[in-house]
């Protein structure tokens, strides 16, 4: 069947255009942290330290924006704020109404995108897997970048075997359904998530190699999300809310999975210098600079 991943995100976002928006902005809030955190700062203003100083940001596949709204809180006035989507950039820019100096544009990341100009910053994360080619649509960002600029990126991690081949057999399953069906799929996957969640059921199971299952304690709900198959449950979001983030996962035929060593492999083919580095079950995030020649 033909790649669904554009009509994915479509229907994502024009049935949910503030998904996540206010709990990205909220101060102190689970996802703003971990945005925050996975990219190598301590806190909101150690965060907005590091953008004072750049002249233009560029956020690569904002969706509807939230964290282009999150870079643009924490930088300067005078900074110039670009958002580009595929899909669902005029969702965006509905979303900043009467927010000066922040642009918003229908770009796919695997067009030219010289048009832009250059930046000192390039925000993409969550994005890349979902491409055809992630690894050409980082060299296409890489190519804006600014001498001595940044740019960070977010990719999903290869998961463990079984949490490998559910997701995919569950992606396979739905891919062809339109999005009322899917979600109909994600809402009982949902409903699975929050009932063991609220279980408040610990586990304690020691190291299996073949697996890869890593000894530990774990919520007995994340340990099946880490290692069997995604079922999302977060307290913070509606269920509705939960559900499409299942949706994101499993809907998409585009979704590539990494591995760290492949995407240092990334930075290192492009000329950038690694300034941080991280991975946890889910992705990898690796924030690198261009080294002035």
């Amino acid at each position: 069947m033909k790649n669904n991943t554009s009509i994915s995100f479509h229907d994502k976002w024009k049935n949910n255009p503030n998904l996540a928006f206010k709990e990205t902005m909220e101060e102190g809030s689970e996802i703003r942290k971990w945005i925050i955190e996975r990219n190598g700062f301590n806190s909101d203003q150690d965060f907005e330290t590091y953008l004072s100083h750049k002249n233009r940001i560029l956020d690569g596949g904002c969706g509807n924006g939230r964290v282009t709204a999150l870079l643009r809180s924490l930088s300067a006035a005078n900074t110039e704020i670009v958002g580009i989507d595929l899909v669902a950039a005029d969702i965006a820019r509905d979303n900043f109404k009467d927010i000066p100096n922040t642009h918003f544009y229908s770009k796919n990341l695997l067009s030219d995108l010289t048009d832009l100009g250059k930046f000192d910053f390039i925000y993409c994360q969550e994005v890349l897997h979902h491409t055809d080619d992630p690894f050409g649509a980082f060299k296409n960002l890489v190519e804006l970048l600014e001498e001595n600029g940044e740019i960070a990126i977010y990719v999903y991690r290869k998961k463990a075997p079984l949490r490998e081949f559910s997701d995919d057999l569950i992606r396979n399953k739905i891919a062809g359904f339109d999005y009322d069906k899917a979600m109909a799929v994600c809402d009982e996957i949902t409903q699975f998530a929050k009932i063991v969640s609220e279980s408040g059921q610990k586990v304690i199971v020691p190291e299996l190699k073949v697996m890869e299952i890593e000894a530990g304690e774990y919520d007995l709900q994340r340990f099946i999300y880490h290692f069997f198959f995604k079922c999302f449950w977060n307290p913070a979001f509606s269920f509705h809310d939960n559900s499409v983030i299942n949706y994101d996962w499993y809907h998409p035929q585009n979704c590539s999975r990494h591995t760290i060593d492949e995407i240092l492999g990334w930075f290192d083919s492009a000329g950038l210098n690694v300034e941080w580095q991280f991975q946890d079950f889910y992705g990898i995030t690796i924030r690198g600079r261009k080294v002035q020649k």
